[in-house]
Parts: structure tokens; sequence; C-alpha cells
């Protein structure tokens, strides 16, 4: 979340900036100041007043010993008045602060000053794309027939397991979709990323932490009994490892990588454009995770899209990278690049990642931290990114390179999964 410093002196571009992303921060801002001044001036209060109760408590004792018993008394009675009276202060100084709280977490992040104007994906830019376009064979199919007629995801059977969403992979589906795991898992790994391997429920207070909750609550599956949530993504468990925790600068940048299952319960809606692989309630995910100071964290940024950008070019895929405006990025985002893929037999981009810099918005909520040449702690810059969505990656693989004798895969991903071609 915004610091209140940042909210306080900087209120103008603070308002400017929210706007980008359509959200109009005027009464919340001014509230959080409001508050802000009330918790100031109960603090000064307080302050004054335990003051002066430490001065009359230690006069007490001085008057009892000049046998000026009635003036003690009433020092005592004054003291008794005070201490009531601050009690009164810090109620006010608590539920004040409480109140900044619960208004911070209801502001999203700032957009970058390289954020485009824009109410959604269609004012996005496209930034760079590459790739050769395929030549389908005649009567080429989508990614859903594809599976089907090569046994390869059953998604009726998901059906009746677990409902719409939770598609079941067989034989060589089962094994190209590991295949895709292993491989950008070592391709992160290559690229000086450490492999963790996280839990796939998590608590509130990480939830919290990069910012699912309160905001995305209704898209997470909640386990009721635990008070526990499945994860959406590896990023959550994954950078709430640096919750609560003060780095060395030494130890920057911190690079890690996780391959995870996920769990949304946004899917849901129906037509074309959410057949078969095309939206899921569970799906699979490598994601990367860097944690670095804040002078650096743009650079790594660039270097984070350039790393998803190597993947998609050995799978051979048609890509382009847009950068996302303000109407289209999430409550978290300062700066967001989506990737897509094209898929060729459904004549549309298909987005397989979103690698985003967060700058100190997720660190103040995790209280993540490092200290710096002088000893002094500052907030870390957090950063994120798919590398890659398998969803997606899977249906563009195989609706791409399906021929009339059968769909052939990729040279990269042939020793991962034992076979050059599926008929």
């Amino acid at each position: 979340m915004l610091t209140l410093k940042v909210i306080r002196e900087n209120r103008d571009e603070v308002l400017v900036r929210l706007a980008r992303k359509n959200f109009d921060g005027n009464v919340i801002v001014d509230e959080i100041i409001a508050q802000d001044d009330l918790r100031r001036s109960s603090q000064t209060s307080l302050d004054a007043v335990l003051n002066e109760v430490n001065t009359l408590s230690r006069s007490i004792g001085a008057l009892m010993k000049e046998g000026r018993k009635e003036e003690a008394n009433d020092a005592r009675a004054e003291v008794n008045r005070l201490k009531e009276s601050s009690r009164e202060l810090e109620e006010s100084l608590r539920a004040a602060q409480e109140k900044i709280e619960s208004l911070l977490v209801t502001i999203p992040n700032l957009p970058h000053v390289s954020v485009p104007e824009g109410k959604g994906a269609d004012d996005n830019l496209v930034e760079q794309s590459g790739g050769e376009m395929p030549l389908l064979p005649e009567g080429a199919m989508p990614h859903w027939e594809l599976a089907k007629k090569y046994d390869l995801i059953d998604f009726e059977l998901g059906v009746k397991i677990a409902g719409a969403g939770f598609p079941v992979y067989k034989g060589k589906g089962a094994r190209l979709q590991r295949s895709l795991i292993n491989f950008f898992l070592d391709c992160a790994r290559d690229a000086g990323y450490l492999e963790v391997q996280p839990p796939y429920v998590v608590n509130s207070d990480s939830g919290f932490g990069t910012g699912q909750l309160p905001d995305k609550e209704g898209q997470m599956y909640h386990v009721g009994l635990d008070d526990l949530y499945l994860i959406p993504t590896a990023e959550v468990p994954v950078t709430n490892i640096y919750r609560d925790v003060i780095l060395e600068e030494k130890q920057l940048p911190v690079k890690n990588t996780a391959y995870s299952a996920c769990f949304r319960r946004e899917a849901g809606s129906y037509g074309k454009d959410v057949r078969g692989l095309n939206r899921l309630h569970q799906f699979d995910k490598v994601e990367i995770v860097c944690i670095d100071k804040p002078e650096n964290s743009y650079a790594r940024l660039d270097e984070m899209v350039a790393y998803v950008q190597t993947l998609v070019e050995r799978l051979g895929l048609p890509w382009r990278i847009l950068r996302l405006c303000g109407g289209d990025m999430s409550f978290t985002s300062a700066l967001t690049f989506d990737f897509e893929v094209y898929s060729a037999a459904q004549q549309r981009w298909l987005e397989v990642s979103s690698v985003s810099n967060f700058e100190s918005y997720q660190a103040n909520r995790l209280k993540c931290r490092y200290r710096d040449a002088d000893r002094k702690t500052q907030l870390c810059h957090t950063l994120n990114g798919s590398a890659l969505a398998l969803p997606r990656i899977m249906a563009a693989l195989l609706e791409n390179n399906q021929t009339a004798d059968g769909i052939r895969i990729p040279e990269v991903l042939v020793p991962y999964c034992g076979f050059e071609v599926i008929n």
C-alpha cells in the first residue's frame, strides 16, 4: 500500500496518477490526511498529558514529606483526572490510526509515469512483436478439438470430477504439460533464479501482503474451516517468504522461481473466448519473483521482460508485448507488460504472461526491507512475472504446430517429453 508520507507530501501528484488508473481518490486521500491530522494532534496532547502526570507524580512524595497532605491529595486527584484524559486520547489515537490503515488499503498503487491512459484492453500499447505466423493445413482445428482427436485432454471428465474449468490431461497431453513445466524451471534456473517449492495454500496475512486481500477475496478459493486460501499464483507464497524480513544490501537482488498449480474462481463466463484451455479455474504456471533496491527495479523489470521473450521465442510462437494502460492494470502494479501469443486456429491473441513492477506497494504491506550501506532500513521493490502460464501456451502449441500428419513438438521440448510428434 502507499505510505502515509507519500500521500501527505505529494497529495496533488497522487491524485493525478490515481486518475490514470481511473480511480478518483479525492475523498479518500483528504480523509486520510484529516485522520492523520487528528492522530498527530491526539499524540501531541497525549504527550503533554503524560508529561504532566509524570511531573505531578514526582511532586506528590515531596509534598507528603513536607506535610502538605491536602496539596498532595489534590495532586493525586489531578493525576487521576489526567490519566482518564490520557485513556480518552489513546482511544482517539488508536481509532484514527485504524481508520487510516483501513483507508490506505483501498487505494491502488500509483501507476508509473510511462503508463498510457486508457480504460481497458483496447487501449493497451503494442511495444514489440516477433515470430512467424504459421500456415495451417486445410481443416485446421482449435485445440479443444485436437485434444479430443488425439486423446490429450478430457474436459468432460474434469467436469464430472470437479466442474467446468478443471481439465484432465492424459497420455501425451500430460507428458507435454510436464515437459513445459520442467523446461520453464530449467530455463529460470539457468537465468539465475533460485527454485523454491511453496505451499499451495496461504493464510490471510500472506494474501494481504501481496495485495490479493482484501481486493480479490471473491476471486480466491477459501478453505473456511482452516481460514486458508488456495493460491491464485506462486507469487503469493514466494513473495511472502520475505514478509517481515530485513535483507542485507549484499543479498539483493533476490531472484526466485517456482512452479505451482493456480486456483482462481474468476473463470466462469461463457462463449468461444473461454472454451477449452482459454480460461480455467485450475492451471499450472511457473513464476519468477524478484526483490531489489528501488533504484534498480526498473532495470530488473526490463531484464525480466527480456527473459520471458526468450521463452516464447524458443517455443517458436508468434508473440507480442503490450504495455498496459491505467485502466487495464492490476490494483497493486505500478507498470505491467503483458505477453501474448497468437493462436492460429482461433485467429486471436492469447495472454500468457504478465510481468510487473510493484515498486514499494507490496513491500510496505509485507514490511519487506533492506539495510543500506548506512545501516538504515529501506523498503524494497518487488517484481514478478509469469514464465510462463501453461494453458494458453499449450493451446497455441497444439494449434500452431498441427499438420496433416499430426502435431509437431518444438525442438526444445523433445528431450523433455521424449517424442517429436503427436499422432
